[in-house]
């Protein structure tokens, strides 16, 4: 075993993790002449085994933060302005998949690939690729040597549970967007040929499951509550716990229920009508595990709750709170927060066009933003919804406000000279000039507002080191769980089914989330068992619920690629909308503006194939053994 430098007391690693500050841990993996120290000394007792463990933390990417510019929305929710070529949403709209990888793209932006970096890194370094698989080895070489460990019990199940969960966990990041992988549950000689052949999606996803099951058994819904966890009591919040794995355990299995990993194995190009052929078997264990867990929130056992929709933008925003790591009850699982400045200079900017802010910038879709129906609950295409293409901006559902900057809505807060005042109000119609192509403006007619404060700009200069800004998204939130649970229980129980010892169905679960933000709840058209049942209920309801709830959260590209929709043009191509403000703007309501022309046009067409639903693993990666292959078609 290499040697390992600890570098601070559990206690210590304990309260940093939970505030969300990054804990270095290159000089715990040098080795130091004065650091040296045997394996038994290392797996010895609880401090020095969880100093072990802490490392499987620091390895989490926060996507959102992976540099100054990055892309994490690689679906048909986004696009970038023109001097974001190097993005790796960029080299996906051109059908690239390669370009998740640093040898392809030449930049270390994405959160997938910084180059190899490794936790220890720095700020902007760490990242999925060469973490996980060293994670994973590290998770495999704790559990091999946990017999070592001289502790009580409850030690010993803090411990193995956490490697469980970590194993389990960065194998399912890889899973959903390569497939299929050998399960390594041993660490292998440093000399050893590597000469694993990969599993089916469903075995290696079955191999996750059992993992995830037994952490959820052996970790505690609440740290505060153990003897161990009582010497850091209110400082555990970022802590692996039973929630937390059990809300990785549902989603491993949904996603292996999913149409995409059903037919995995299929010789022939994905069939569009097998995209809502579900392995039914698989959803009704999500839908028992998820219905596990909320039990347990329900019932008040576990401290999670949906946050008030008047405080919805906390899930992914803190200003002025002591730098506080945004999430409040909501947030499930969180990876350690690398430093609010990132927020600041990175995230918080590359919303805005260029007038307002800095060029490099990123759109959401006109195509994305349709999914967000009526305020009634109704989408935009229904005869019923009382949509108005003139009124665009009219009644609809009230996340739309939290998510979007329309048309004529005011930006800039501050005073403004006077040659700079047509700039207050967003000017979103073709021709204005937020839109302006040379400035970076937005090619779409829309701006993100969901976790960017309008004052961010250069103007109000909300995003200084004084503003006490944290922007970090969750990887899971209780939100979300509520939606899976909807989409695996209409699977495997029907629509108006439930498991056992829980009492909501899957429209009840739509309904919980709509009734938080003020939307109306599900029409009948949509929950009568008749009519394709399950099938129209997850079309028109579910995956609409998943686009508006959840977007912008890193969710999009997976589940389009899950539910086989990557290669339909409905999702493939990404439009703009274009449209002429009438005579009667009023800025002081621009709700109610009318719009004329109203139409929308493609700016990206995509033309994706069968091979694209998978990505490409690095060549020298799979140059390493004749046994693991290459995915299809690369």
């Amino acid at each position: 075993m290499k040697s390992r430098k600890y570098t601070t007391a559990f206690l210590g690693l304990c309260i940093l993790l939970s505030v969300g500050i990054w804990v270095s841990c290159k000089e715990y993996l040098d080795k130091t002449k004065q650091s040296s120290i045997s394996e038994d000394q290392a797996f010895k007792n609880f401090d020095n085994f969880q100093g072990f463990v802490e490392e499987l933390y620091s390895g989490i990417p926060d996507f959102s933060n992976a540099y100054w510019t990055n892309s994490w929305n690689w679906g048909d929710d986004e696009v970038t302005s023109s001097d974001m070529n190097y993005q790796v949403v960029n080299y996906f709209d051109n059908e690239n998949m390669w370009g998740w990888q640093t040898e392809h793209n030449g930049w270390d932006t994405s959160w997938m690939d910084q180059g190899d970096g490794h936790t220890g890194g720095g700020h902007f370094q760490v990242e999925l690729w060469s973490d996980g698989w060293y994670a994973i080895r590290k998770a495999d070489l704790g559990l091999d040597n946990i017999n070592k460990m001289d502790g009580t019990q409850e030690e010993k199940d803090l411990i193995k549970g956490q490697l469980l969960f970590f194993r389990a966990w960065y194998y399912f990041q890889f899973m959903q967007y390569f497939g299929g992988l050998p399960y390594l549950t041993k660490p292998l000689p440093a000399d050893a040929q590597f000469d694993q052949k990969r599993l089916n999606y469903q075995a290696t996803a079955d191999s996750a499951a059992k993992d995830f099951r037994k952490a959820a058994d052996l970790l505690p819904i609440d740290w505060d509550n153990t003897s161990v966890g009582k010497r850091t009591a209110g400082n555990n919040a970022l802590r692996i716990n039973k929630i937390m794995a059990l809300g990785y355990l549902g989603k491993d299995l949904l996603w292996a229920g999913s149409p995409l990993m059903k037919h995995e194995s299929s010789d022939k190009d994905y069939d569009p009508s097998n995209t809502h052929d579900y392995d039914k078997a698989y959803c009704k264990k999500a839908a028992d595990v998820f219905a596990e867990l909320l039990n347990l929130v329900e019932s008040g056992q576990a401290n999670y709750s949906l946050v008030p929709f008047d405080k919805y933008q906390s899930l992914f925003t803190t200003i002025g709170q002591n730098w506080k790591i945004p999430g409040g009850t909501e947030a499930i699982f969180r990876g350690p927060y690398y430093g609010a400045w990132n927020s600041a200079y990175n995230t918080a900017k590359q919303y805005q066009p260029g007038v307002i802010q800095d060029k490099a910038n990123f759109y959401p879709t006109a195509n994305y933003v349709d999914n967000f129906g009526m305020k009634n609950g109704l989408p935009i295409t229904d005869p019923n919804s009382g949509y108005d293409p003139q009124h665009p901006w009219r009644n609809r559902d009230p996340r739309f406000y939290k998510d979007f900057i329309y048309d004529g809505e005011k930006v800039i807060q501050g005073n403004l000279s006077a040659s700079n005042e047509n700039l207050r109000y967003a000017s979103l119609y073709t021709g204005g000039t937020y839109r302006d192509p040379h400035t970076g403006g937005s090619s779409t007619g829309f701006l993100l507002y969901k976790f960017i404060p309008k004052n961010f700009n250069k103007f109000d200069v909300g995003y200084g080191w004084s503003s006490n800004l944290n922007i970090h998204l969750p990887w899971m939130r209780l939100g979300g769980v509520y939606i899976m649970y909807a989409e695996a229980a209409a699977e495997g129980y029907g629509i108006n089914g439930h498991p056992s010892g829980y009492s909501k169905t899957p429209v009840d679960a739509i309904n919980m989330i709509r009734d938080r933000a003020g939307v109306g709840h599900v029409h009948s058209k949509f929950t009568s068992s008749l009519n394709n049942g399950p099938k129209n209920f997850i079309d028109n309801v579910v995956r609409r619920e998943w686009a508006v709830e959840l977007a912008y959260e890193k969710h999009r590209f997976t589940n389009l690629r899950r539910w086989l929709l990557l290669t339909d043009p409905e999702y493939a191509n990404k439009t703009g909308a274009f449209f002429d403000r009438a005579n009667t703007f009023d800025p002081n309501n621009p709700r109610d503006n009318m719009v004329l022309n109203y139409k929308e046009k493609p700016i990206v067409k995509r033309k994706y194939i069968k091979r694209d639903y998978w990505l490409p693993f690095k060549t020298k990666d799979v140059n390493i053994s004749a046994s693991f292959k290459q995915n299809p078609g690369y």
